[in-house]
């Protein structure tokens, strides 16, 4: 008998896999296939997560912590991120202004399907992570991104917000430290954008903040709620335990903001996955309320990182990098390299050709600027080792000197 085709819903043709995972995907098959292949393309420390953390959730365990919690986060968790909100931000939360979910990427989902109807406008500054646009397609929105070059640093303008806004338009999401670039706003910033906002009060802003502890050269994080209060009653505060902790496999995301914005995502997270892990929660705790001071050697040994490769890809003809302010990616220009050949005679007509010729030539798994939003540029994660990171390096040089 004849399988029966299978009907795929019509908002599938606007969403794409992850390009990361799937590079990070292509990578692995060929490490099974035995290539020595060094992958820059997936943005996770290489440090373990902190003994205090693991310790707790052992604790968690054998105190029979195993069960469902409330929806959206236990009270011990949510009174966490108050006072981590309060403490660190100077933002003013109570319990029912915090949602608790399955990751950073959960949390964000959650609230563009809350909120979103057909046709309604969010605007995402280009380069971006490569989820936010997709997300907006899958709750019926539309992405508007805004291209910021790196003459403006990679960051947002008021200008250019100014110039984006509609009436249909219902977000703004911003990330800083950025993935992919880095970059990060400066609290003058964000008072420029904020400012713009003011005039709009249909936008509501999205603040993406994962990487607040990843930052370098003194660089002074600041969020746009604590910058400007008048517009906390339409900010949503997104952050996690993921990056600064190295516990993305433990997936806990969270965020502050308006109570009846916080009541619609746990309705809909109570029909989709219901609570976060149990362990998982009692170890962000600790997360949130233990000590920080291995934040400080962790972030110096990424800024070795990030020097060595800025170093080392600013010395290669054809490609050149801003200096990140914080997160652990670097975005390299290949502006020289398009027009370039291959050996095989292939021409270098888009930084996804570069990728793939590292990839193919050298054994280094990076990302394609495009799929980011921003070309020609592509993006790598020095969350890795000194010393594969100084292999990495070589065999792009040497890649890249093959190209006539």
């Amino acid at each position: 008998m004849a399988a029966l085709p299978i009907k795929l819903a019509a908002r599938m043709g606007a969403v794409q896999p992850s390009p990361t995972i799937a590079i990070t995907r292509l990578a692995n098959e060929m490490r099974r296939a035995g290539r020595d292949v060094i992958g820059l393309s997936q943005g996770e420390p290489d440090f373990d997560t902190p003994e205090h953390i693991r310790q707790a959730a052992a604790r968690a365990i054998e105190a029979g912590q195993t069960r469902y919690t409330d929806v959206d986060g236990t009270p011990e968790l949510k009174a966490a991120i108050v006072a981590k909100f309060a403490r660190e931000n100077g933002l003013s939360y109570d319990v029912a202004q915090i949602s608790v979910g399955t990751g950073g990427k959960q949390v964000l989902y959650n609230a563009l399907f809350a909120t979103l109807d057909e046709g309604d406008e969010v605007i995402i500054p280009a380069p971006y992570w490569v989820s936010y646009p997709d997300m907006v397609r899958l709750a019926g929105g539309v992405p508007v991104t805004v291209a910021c070059p790196e003459g403006d640093d990679f960051l947002l303008t008021a200008d250019a917000l100014r110039a984006a806004i509609t009436p249909r338009t219902r977000w703004l999401i911003l990330n800083s430290p950025s993935n992919p670039t880095g970059a990060g706003y400066t609290a003058a910033a964000l008072r420029a954008l904020a400012d713009v906002l003011l005039e709009a009060p249909q936008v509501m802003v999205m603040t993406d903040d994962m990487y607040e502890h990843i930052r370098y050269d003194g660089f002074d994080f600041a969020t746009i709620a604590a910058v400007e209060p008048r517009l906390a009653e339409r900010t949503l505060t997104c952050n996690g335990v993921s990056k600064a902790y190295a516990m993305t496999g433990w997936r806990i995301g969270y965020a502050g903001g308006p109570a009846p914005l916080i009541k619609a995502m746990a309705t809909l997270q109570s029909q989709s996955t219901t609570n976060p892990s149990s362990v998982s929660q009692a170890a962000a705790v600790a997360a949130l309320t233990g000590p920080l001071d291995f934040l400080a050697e962790r972030n110096a040994v990424f800024q070795t990182r990030r020097d060595l490769c800025l170093a080392a890809f600013n010395a290669i003809d054809g490609l050149s990098c801003r200096k990140p302010d914080g997160a652990f990616y670097l975005f390299p220009s290949c502006a020289g390299m398009i027009g370039r050949k291959r050996p095989d005679g292939q021409v270098i007509a888009t930084d996804a050709d570069f990728a793939t010729w590292l990839l193919e030539d050298g054994g280094v798994a990076v990302v394609p600027g495009s799929a980011f939003g921003l070309a020609p540029y592509f993006r790598i994660s020095f969350a890795t080792s000194t010393e594969r990171l100084e292999e990495a390096c070589r065999r792009i040089a040497a890649s890249c000197a093959k190209l006539a």
